[in-house]
């Protein structure tokens, strides 16, 4: 019995230290989400502007441009998979990685090649240990994601895009990414980025709205080059931070559970300890009855 009782007291101390550290990662996540949820709330009128922008220029000009013309044969197209640097966030990065690894597979039944780019070590070592070969790779700016690491992102992708599927590049880019809902809800989202495609305002918004005659200085096609470079920052830095934002949500929510669980696991062991300890009392109890009990008939 003694030795049952030591089992728990250490199983209750190991709970108890457990739920220490879980419940101080659950605060620095609750801290940390405030700070990446204000950045993805700063950035996003920016992104709307720029993209207000594009649509007028594509919507409003015949110019026939690279970034926004439909090729004819799409052979290559490129999956950028944004995932974390650390795990302990429940399924943040494993429904993610599902949602690239089911439209690759989409893409191949459309006769396309997938090519990816892989954004957190977390994608990285998954694609490394199934042995899945990835076009390039980014870690370490996934926590608190700055504009730099957009843009490298976003050169890497237009080389790419202008290279095309003919010269070891790509004719698509699709963005896959955790999209911040709600505290407990991160939704994958996954979305074509280039070539760009604009969406026709359906009849009750063109009577609700006036839009203007532009006219671009110096032509179309030079505005299309200047802004269009600047759309794609935008759309892939909105990503990283949805992505930095729906992953401290997840964080939180492990963690809060990992508590929970660790709660219930002090509650269950101290109850077992209770009854081994009483089963030790009990025992003792009766062996000194016992023994009191063959003294006395003894005599």
């Amino acid at each position: 019995m003694g030795a049952q009782l030591r089992v728990y007291k250490q199983k209750i101390s190991s709970a108890q230290t457990t739920k220490k550290i879980t419940k101080a990662m659950e605060l620095i996540a609750a801290s940390r989400i405030q700070k990446a949820m204000a950045r993805v709330k700063a950035a996003s009128p920016f992104a709307r502007a720029v993209t207000r922008a594009v649509a007028a220029v594509a919507t409003h000009s015949n110019v026939d441009h690279p970034l926004t013309r439909e090729p004819e044969t799409i052979r290559r197209s490129a999956v950028v998979i944004f995932s974390s640097d650390r795990g302990l966030a429940g399924a943040f990065n494993s429904q993610i990685l599902r949602e690239g690894l089911e439209l690759a597979e989409l893409l191949r039944e459309q006769g396309k090649e997938p090519v990816f780019y892989l954004i957190g070590r977390k994608a990285v070592g998954y694609f490394q240990f199934r042995r899945i070969a990835s076009a390039a790779e980014w870690t370490g700016d996934t926590d608190t994601p700055s504009f730099h690491t957009a843009e490298e992102i976003s050169q890497t992708l237009l080389d790419a895009f202008s290279r095309g599927g003919d010269d070891n590049g790509v004719d698509e880019i699709h963005l896959v990414y955790n999209r911040f809902v709600s505290m407990m809800t991160q939704s994958p989202e996954s979305l074509r980025l280039l070539p760009l495609e604009i969406a026709e305002a359906d009849a009750s918004e063109a009577g609700s709205q006036v839009y203007p005659l532009y006219e671009f200085e110096p032509d179309a096609e030079t505005v299309l080059d200047a802004i269009l470079p600047v759309y794609i920052q935008s759309r892939v830095f909105n990503a990283l931070l949805q992505s930095s934002a729906a992953k401290q949500a997840a964080t939180q929510k492990a963690m809060k559970s990992a508590s929970d669980n660790a709660d219930k696991l002090i509650t269950d062991y101290t109850r077992l300890r209770n009854n081994a300890r009483q089963a030790e009392i009990t025992q003792q109890i009766a062996e000194i009855v016992g023994g009191a009990d063959a003294l006395a008939s003894s005599k």
